[in-house]
Parts: C-alpha cells; structure tokens; sequence
C-alpha cells in the first residue's frame, strides 16, 4: 500500500526518516532482518503533519515564542507548549486523511488493538534518541479512537519535555516533523529492554536485559523492578530476579490496567535461560545491522519474540578506531591536561602533531594508549607510579583492568634500571642559569616564529607550519627542559615523603613551595592584581566596566579620565598574558587577546577585595613563609639521629624546588604562545577563504583537521556537508563524560581512591595543597561568570593556568579533576590555598552558596549546615 500520507511500514525505506520519522525508519529496517519479527504496522507520514499545523491558528507566532524561550524558562516552556499542543489537538483529521487511515485499518484488522506512537524527524537518531520525549499508545480500539490518538502524537511533538530537549540539544522547532506509527497490539507474556552494550559500564562486549510480565509500561513507569540479565559471549554471567508484585495489561475494550501478580509467581525469571540468550542473540544481529550498540524494546508472545523499538545508545562514550580486534587501554589526556570538555577537529588536530605520543579520538577528546607498558613488567611499575602521582584515581582505574585475567597480556620484560626507589632524583644543579637559558631558547624560537610565518599564505603556510611543528616538538622534548621539570616534581616528591617518614609531617613541601621565582603561571595572577591597581583610582572606569557587554570596550577607555592608564594596562597584561584562555590546549579556543571582557570581572573582583600593593605583599608573605619552614624543617632533622646528612639532603632537595619547580609552568605558557601564533596564521587565511567565496565564514576551518585545511587551502573546495556534520557532532559531545580510562570494550573507569579514614558524607578527592579552611562555595563553571568575595572558596569541574587570576581573591579551591602536579595544584601551593582535587561530581554535590570546609592536608572536603 502507498500513499503519500500513509505508508505501509514493509514499503518504507529507512533512509526516508524526512517522511517518515526515526522510530518509523528504523522499524522499517528491522522488518528487513532475517530473524527479527515486528508487529504489522502503517505510518502516517510527516506530510500529514504538515499540512495539519498549515491549518493550526497562531501556530507560527507560537514557534517565534518557543524559539525565543531559553532551555531554562521551564514556566514559558510549560504555558507556550500547553498552547501548542491543544491548538493541534483541536484540529479535526481531514476527510481524505481520515479515509486513507481507515483503509489501512481494514486491511490489519478495524477491531483488532493497535499501539499508536509518535516518530518524529529528529528521534532515534545516532546523536540524539529523544528516548522518552514523544507519545506512545497502547491497546487503542477502533477507528475513532486512533485518528484521536493520532492527533494526540502529532500534539505531543510539543510536550514540556520535548520542547526542552530540542533547545538544550540545539535543535529547531521548525525542523522537526511528527508522523505516527500505528502497529497491530502484541500482547506479551513478558517485555522489557535489551541494551547490547552495558548502559552503566559502557562495555560492549556485556549486553543487559531487564525484563517484566505483561507489557513493558509497568518497567518504563517505574511500577516493578525488572530482572536484569547480563550476558557476555552467549553466557548468562550475572543475574538478578526481582519480585515483580504488579504488572500492566491491555484490556479487551481497549486501554491498558494494572493487576496484581499472583505470590507464586512474583519471583519467577520473567525469562528462562534459554530465552534470554536467544533475545540477546537477536539483539546483536540488529546491533550489526544498525553498526552502533542498540537500546531495543521487545515482547515475548505465545510464538516467540517481537521487537518493537530500537534506537542507538547514545549516552555512551564512543571507543577510538584502531582498525584491529586487539585488547587496548586509554588513558584521558583531558584528565591530564585539565580540560575535559570536547574539544573541535582542528584543536585535535593540531595537538596531535605537535605532541610527544600518538594519541587517539573519541568523543571530541584525545586518549594515549597505554597497553604496551601496561603489558611489560619494566614499564607497567613506572607507569602507575606516575599517573598514581598525577591522578590516583586513574591508577586505580588502570589496576582495575590489570586484575581482569588476560585483558592486558604480560610480556616478557627486565626490570628498569635506575636508583632503587625512595633514593634522591639525579642530580641536577640547582642553578637558576639553567631555568635562564631554557626560557631564553624558548623565546628566541617564538620569535623566530612570529617573524618567518608573516611572510607565509595558501599552501606554502601550511608547508611552513609543518615544519613549525617539528620545531614545537623539538622544544617540548628539548632534554634540559625534561630534566629541569622532572628536577622540580621529583624533589617535590622526595621532600613530601622523606619529611612524613623523619618529622611525621604530611605535604610539608606545600609551604617550602609558596612564591617559587620564576612561575609565569602565579605572576599572571599577581599581574592582573597591579591592572587592578592602575584601575582602583578612577570611579568612572571602574563604573564603566560593570557595563562591559562586549569586547569593543578598549577604543572606548581612555574617553574616560584615567581611563587612557587602564587601557594600558590591561594592553599591556594581554601582550603578556593575552594568548592564554580556559582550555587553552584547543586552538579554537577564544583567547583573552581575542575575548578581553572574559577578564573583566576579574579585574573587578580585585579592585573590589584588595588593597593596593597586593600582587608584591602576597609574593613577599609567601617567600618569607617559605624560608620560615626551611629555617624550622632543618632545625627539627638536625635533632634527629643521623640530623646532619638528613638536614643537608634536604636542603639540596629543597633549594632544587625552589630552582625549578617554577619552570614547571613555563613550557605550557610557551606551547601556548606558538599555538596563537598559529591560529592567527589560519584564522588570516580563513579570511581569505571567505573572500573568495570558498568558505562561508572563518571559523569553518575549526571543523576540519590540519590536513583538510591544507587541502581546501590547495583546491579552493571546501564539503560544506562534512562542515556542517562536523559542527552537528561536536554540539553532541558536550553531554558525554570523558572516562579516565577507557578500554577497547566501550568500559569507561573512572577509578576509585577506596580510603575508609574520610568522615561519614564528607566528599573525598587528592590533597594537593595543605591547610584547613572554612566558607562559602562558589560553584562556577565559567570563568567569564565568577564573581567571588574575600574567603570564598571556589568550586569548579577543572582549572587550567587560565584560571590562576581567580586564585589570588579566593580562599580555597576544590575541582572534579586533577593531580598532585596538575596546574591547579602547582598554583593553589604557591598561593597557600588549601585545596582538594579530584573530587567526583563536586560541582553537583557542593550548592553554590554552601558552607564548606576544605581539608587540604588531609584530602576531602565536609558539607556543613
């Protein structure tokens, strides 16, 4: 049967989801599937749609509404869609549409009951399911009741959740279609879900299925709990039977009930043995059909099992392509580098040529495969100690899968040679002359590289920047700087570990690192304090910038009095400071020279909370802090036995952190300065492309690779599609969770610290920076929001060295991500700030406003009243 508005679902192509919708499409394709029996059905197609909302009064001047509503304005939400939808349910099916509906009836069966269920355009997509957001029907009898039922799927395009959903996922209202499905009723002996991927652990291997007698609206609502099989490899490896008290069944007239589940029966598996690995068989033939893992609803009949929905996962982390079917274990460079949001293909891209190790994507993130150093004995010891310094929390998620038998193989291996562990780093001089000439060769090769790449467009710009890049690896892996960082961190180490087995004394070189020499990191904090004292003066420029809205406010300073002075000095912190930004390691990133407003509210928080000479009191403060408790560690090891040797190794480690730990920050600051370079070279060259016509605007070149830009660069043909795909995705990535570490099976581990001396409902996380503190929790997800008062505590998911400004009007921080020798951590121990890191979900469980108490030393943090 074909009709333009009513389309058997044997005669729909699933590549026709414009016309038919997702949960249509995808049935279509089900049908086509040896093995996979599904319920008879038609389809009423988006042409019916649409010519009912040409005849909805108002219905364009409510859309203007609903897209000028934010995802947040739940209340406009909640009235604007209300009206939406009873404007739809108030117009009658016309005749013709009505006629072709019952046709199709008559040929199933007029009497028999149908589900009735809405596929919209936009639903059981790849990148969004929509799973939940649109109506569906049961049992509906007669034709009367479904031509109703289906103007009720058509209204339900505009529930309060759907409405949302599209405006948090960036979706138009006007781009998405609803047709209907109506399939012949199955009624089930049991029904549930099947996910062919583990929804939790993310393991694709382990498929989960929950399972109910009678129909699976007593699952979806909640009324029972399900059983819940998992299966690995055709074998039931976990189960859990529930005591399913009530189910849900369709009434003869129409209509569904609920009905008590005889006491017998309550604890029976809803499923045998057999039936369940025959279900997940099915599922893995849908999942290879579909090339994605599937969330599938099914029915269990007297003849066997229907499928009646199935749409991909898409809450799941995806898993980097490597093109082989061996083991692999990812360690998140997000985690290590504190950016854990997605990042777009040309950051990709250009972190990947100018890093130190091949890295892999997944997900808008970049992942280094560890498996070969897991595997030997002679590295997989040095590599859990190093990430277990960084995060221990990846360790722990590592030695969860080294305590999987056989998924990383051992290899045969020696042992690594070096000093035995707890001996004091190589020595490296303690001299300042070092850290001189490192900066020195850095900034020497900057300006190399600023004045060469000015000469530089089309194709020979991109000649010039691969060779940049070498040079960009060059420097990173320069070995004097290696030895200087590795000098700072490894005396850091020594210190905290020999003065907590001689003095009893936990994170003692938390204080012997306060105001370091030498950490272009912490002086960009003390830095924006002096622009603040410029600013202070002058009320009118002070008024001036609460207005600031846009990034124009420079030219308009100096109209001001005094105003000439604080344009100056905010010129002169972003020629110094300028490149930087939150998550600065993807070049797309809008930078504070690019975006100068984002400092704004920062200059204006230290106007208001500090004194004048801030910045060099609290430089001074912290050195002489630091020198106290050198004076006072040495004293306390000379009155030990053996004092002598153990005061003067602690003194040479000492002054080495003092020499070097402040370079520690240098590199970053430089990797980032030769990346501005770079952008400015291809956002110059974006111009040009957008002259020509080429592409349609500059910051199309975010969404393609290096190599993709070269070429376009060369042809003068850009794949708008591909641009436009690439845009669609990166737009998904947000609502993923990067994993610490990720397996090649899809199982995302986020590791745990499993201490048992944390207080009952305190948060715990890695004591970075020692001292205790008291107040108020600012919890701020972007920088450009922060406005923060003397003694606030802040509270944010990662903090890379852009954040730092914000460190010196704070009292303590804590942050879901991070390490001992993460930016964060450096800073906040230069800064005496106690801080916890690495604490789960701390933006979540701390309220904005909360009083908390930060154990620096001791590494949680306690919620109070």
């Amino acid at each position: 049967m074909t009709d333009q508005h009513v389309r058997d679902l044997q005669d729909i192509d699933e590549t026709q989801i414009a016309t038919v919708g997702g949960k249509a499409a995808h049935l279509a394709a089900l049908c086509r599937i040896d093995g996979v029996h599904v319920p008879e059905g038609f389809c009423v197609t988006t042409d019916a749609f649409r010519r009912i909302m040409a005849q909805a009064p108002d219905a364009e001047r409510l859309l203007d509404r609903l897209s000028s509503v934010g995802p947040d304005d739940r209340e406009g939400i909640r009235t604007l869609s209300a009206q939406m939808r009873r404007t739809i349910e108030g117009i009658p099916v016309p005749d013709d549409l009505a006629t072709a509906i019952t046709r199709a009836l008559a040929r199933l069966g007029d009497r028999a009951a149908y589900a009735v269920r809405s596929s919209a355009t936009a639903e059981d997509l790849p990148t969004a399911s929509f799973a939940g957001q649109q109506d569906t029907y049961l049992n509906v009898v007669g034709p009367e009741a479904i031509l109703r039922h289906v103007r009720l799927c058509w209204a339900s395009l505009f529930t309060e959740r759907a409405v949302t959903y599209r405006q948090r996922n960036g979706i138009g209202h006007r781009t998405v279609r609803m047709a209907v499905v109506v399939q012949r009723m199955v009624v089930p002996r049991a029904s549930g879900v099947l996910f062919t991927a583990d929804p939790v652990s993310g393991n694709r291997k382990v498929a989960t299925v929950d399972a109910g007698f009678g129909l699976g609206e007593a699952l979806v609502s909640g009324l029972v709990n399900p059983d819940v099989f998992k299966v690995r490899d055709g074998e039931i490896v976990t189960r859990t039977i529930a005591a399913k008290q009530r189910a849900v069944e369709a009434l003869p007239t129409g209509g569904t009930r609920e009905v008590a589940i005889d006491a017998e029966r309550q604890e029976q598996p809803a499923l045998t043995d057999a039936q369940v690995v025959e279900l997940v068989w099915l599922g893995r033939r849908i999942e290879a059909r579909f090339g994605r893992p599937q969330d599938i609803e099914w029915c269990l009949a007297e003849d066997g099992f229907r499928i009646v929905q199935s749409r991909p996962i898409t809450t799941l982390f995806p898993v980097p392509e490597t093109g082989d079917q061996d083991n692999h274990v990812y360690v998140s460079v997000g985690h290590q580098q504190m950016m854990t949001d997605p990042m777009k293909p040309l950051g990709l891209s250009l972190w990947r040529l100018t890093a130190m190790a091949p890295m892999h994507e997944a997900g808008g993130r970049l992942f280094v495969d560890v498996t070969q150093r897991l595997a030997s004995p002679a590295n997989r010891a040095a590599l859990l100690e190093l990430m277990g310094r960084g995060d221990p929390l990846v360790r722990d998620a590592l030695e969860t899968v080294l305590d999987r038998d056989g998924f990383v193989p051992t290899l045969p291996g020696t042992a690594p040679a070096g000093p035995p562990a707890g001996s004091p780093p190589a020595p490296v001089e303690a001299d300042p002359a070092v850290v001189t000439e490192l900066i020195e060769r850095s900034r020497a090769s900057l300006a190399a590289l600023e004045r060469d790449i000015r000469a530089q467009s089309g194709p020979a710009l991109f000649d010039f920047l691969s060779q940049a890049f070498e040079e960009h690896k060059r420097i990173l892996g320069d070995p004097l700087s290696m030895q200087a960082i590795m000098a700072g961190m490894e005396a850091t180490w020594w210190l905290n570990d020999k003065l907590r087995e001689w003095l009893g004394e936990k994170n003692a070189a938390d204080t012997l690192t306060l105001s370091a020499p030498g950490n272009v990191t912490s002086e960009m904090g003390l830095a924006l304090l002096d622009v603040a004292d410029v600013i202070r003066p002058w009320p009118e420029v002070v008024a001036f910038l609460q207005d600031v809205t846009d990034d124009g406010f420079l030219e308009e300073l100096p109209k001001l009095p005094g105003g000439a002075e604080a344009r100056d000095a905010i010129e002169a912190y972003l020629d110094r400071y300028g490149m930087r930004c939150v998550g600065e390691i993807d070049i797309t990133r809008p930078r504070w020279r690019e975006r100068p407003s984002t400092l704004v509210p920062v200059i204006l928080d230290n106007v208001r909370n500090f004194e004048p000479g801030a910045a060099q009191r609290r430089f001074e403060e912290g050195r002489q802090k630091a020198r106290q408790k050198e004076q006072d560690v040495l004293a306390r090891l000379r009155a030990l036995p053996d004092g002598e040797r153990k005061a003067d190794e602690t003194k040479r480690m000492i002054d080495r952190v003092r020499t070097f730990i402040g370079y520690r920050e240098y590199p970053k600051y430089g990797i980032v300065s030769r990346s501005f370079v770079y952008k400015q070279a291809l956002l110059a060259e974006a111009e040009r492309l957008v002259r020509t016509g080429v592409l349609a605007e500059a910051e199309d070149i975010y969404y393609l690779t290096f190599q993709e830009l070269r070429d376009v660069a060369r042809t003068h043909r850009a794949d708008h599609r591909l641009i436009q795909r690439r845009k669609d995705a990166f737009r998904t990535y947000h609502a993923l969770t990067p994993p610490r570490v990720l397996t090649s099976d899809g199982e995302a581990l986020t590791g745990a610290y499993r201490r048992d001396d944390v207080p009952a409902g305190a948060l715990t996380g890695v004591p970075v920076s020692a001292g205790t503190v008291e107040g108020r929790a600012r919890v701020i997800l972007d920088m450009a929001d922060a406005e923060l008062e003397a003694g606030d505590i802040l509270v944010t998911p990662f903090t890379d060295p852009s954040w730092s400004p914000l460190f010196v009007g704070i009292a303590g921080l804590v942050t879901e991500v991070g390490g001992l020798m993460t930016h964060g951590a450096v800073i906040a121990r230069e800064y005496g700030l106690p801080a916890v890191v690495g604490v789960a979900r701390a933006t979540r469980l701390i309220r904005d406003g909360q009083r908390i108490r930060v154990h620096g030393t001791e590494g949680y943090v306690e919620l109070l009243p």
